[in-house]
């Protein structure tokens, strides 16, 4: 047999005589040797020494028999892959052994070269197994290690894409004094209601990330405009509504990125009304993006709620009112359903992205507010005072 580095074998016979002649006949070829009386003691030498490569089995023993021990190998996770020859007196018995798992038969009296090169096949086979499986195990190993640097890179990724977006809407709102979380409320809540809505968890990321950039296109009105303290004339007003189609010319072309892509969406669509009068295209019904309406819902719900320096904030109970009014008309009828049905979920977002250094809205502090439709403000202002009119002295 030629020579294999740190090869074991186990020898399982009752007769010591026969466990001797092997075993002097296997340390001719430089192997370590094991030797056992029965199965029982096998198993216990197995425990001890798992780097067994092969077993030489008899089958006629006391206390666990060759085929007792042959089941029990079967089943056992690990001892299953070392291969077993088995040494038997009868052929008849040769069938059956196969059948339990065994490897190879050897007939008694055994053939000295024929034994060396059975045992030699069978341990070659072990080595190369072993040898595979080690590689298999490391490549898991590097696999799993790539795979999770991988998605920390994505993570990192996407983070980084939301921390722009957010930034970006950030400073389209600086514009017109809108306040600092308005943005973070906006894309929280977002996600929240499109969860409720029963979007896949990817498309509720994408809205999370996406919404902030919902008035970018107030960077490309003017001044003028967009902060003049009284009510816009009608051509004001038409160049204000241009903020929606400058918002989709900015994030334009972006196919290759979800985020941008939905951006541009919600910029184009977040004014556009269920009964189909809003702006820019006139859309109506489920022919606006579901991400237009959701935004629509959370944005104006936020800025009803919220404290500017025209107006205090308004009591839950009116901003409800006015939301429910406009339902099947501004708003989806079945989001703003799903929406005022889970509105605690909503006002708990709202209460732990309040703005630093800002007194916290209380939705239950006022009774009452006043607006001034034109006044300071503009994107979803512009929407919340459409939405009060009957509510004010300029409805």
């Amino acid at each position: 047999m030629s020579k294999l580095d740190n090869v074991t074998i186990l020898v399982v016979d009752d007769e010591e005589l026969n466990r001797e002649l092997l075993k002097l006949m296997l340390e001719e070829q430089e192997v370590t040797v094991l030797m056992a009386c029965h199965g029982k003691d096998a198993l216990e030498q197995l425990a001890a020494h798992p780097e067994t490569d092969l077993v030489l089995l008899d089958l006629e023993m006391p206390v666990m028999d060759g085929f007792e021990l042959l089941e029990v190998l079967r089943w056992h996770f690990s001892l299953r892959e070392i291969p077993v020859i088995v040494i038997t007196a009868s052929r008849s018995e040769v069938t059956r052994t196969l059948s339990l798992g065994a490897r190879d038969f050897l007939t008694k009296p055994y053939d000295r070269e024929e034994l060396a090169l059975r045992v030699m096949n069978q341990v070659r086979t072990k080595k190369l197994t072993d040898m595979i499986t080690d590689l298999n195990n490391s490549l898991e190993v590097e696999v799993a290690r790539k795979t999770a640097d991988l998605r920390n890179a994505l993570k990192f990724s996407l983070e980084a894409e939301y921390e722009i977006t957010l930034r970006l809407g950030r400073a389209a709102e600086f514009r017109d004094k809108e306040t600092g979380m308005h943005i973070r409320r906006i894309s929280e809540m977002s996600s929240a209601l499109g969860e409720l809505a029963g979007l896949s968890v990817q498309e509720c990321e994408t809205l999370r990330y996406a919404s902030p950039l919902h008035d970018v296109g107030k960077v490309g009105i003017p001044d003028r405009i967009l902060l003049k303290p009284g009510r816009l004339d009608e051509d004001e007003l038409n160049m204000m509504r241009l903020h929606t189609a400058i918002g989709g010319k900015i994030l334009d072309d972006a196919g290759r990125y979800p985020v941008l892509q939905a951006g541009g969406i919600i910029a184009m669509q977040h004014h556009e009304k269920w009964d189909g009068t809003g702006y820019p295209a006139g859309l109506a019904g489920t022919d606006i993006h579901v991400y237009g309406r959701i935004v629509m819902i959370v944005d104006v719900f936020d800025a009803l709620a919220s404290e500017r320096p025209y107006k205090p904030p308004m009591p839950l109970s009116q901003v409800l009112e006015i939301m429910e009014k406009d339902r099947g008309t501004f708003f989806d009828p079945e989001l703003l359903d799903l929406f005022l049905g889970h509105i605690d979920l909503f006002v708990a977002i709202r209460e732990s992205l309040q703005d630093q250094g800002t007194a916290t809205d209380d939705l239950s502090r006022f009774s009452g507010c006043s607006v001034a439709v034109g006044g300071v403000g503009a994107g979803s202002d512009r929407m919340v005072a459409e939405c009060l009119k009957p509510h004010t002295k300029e409805g």
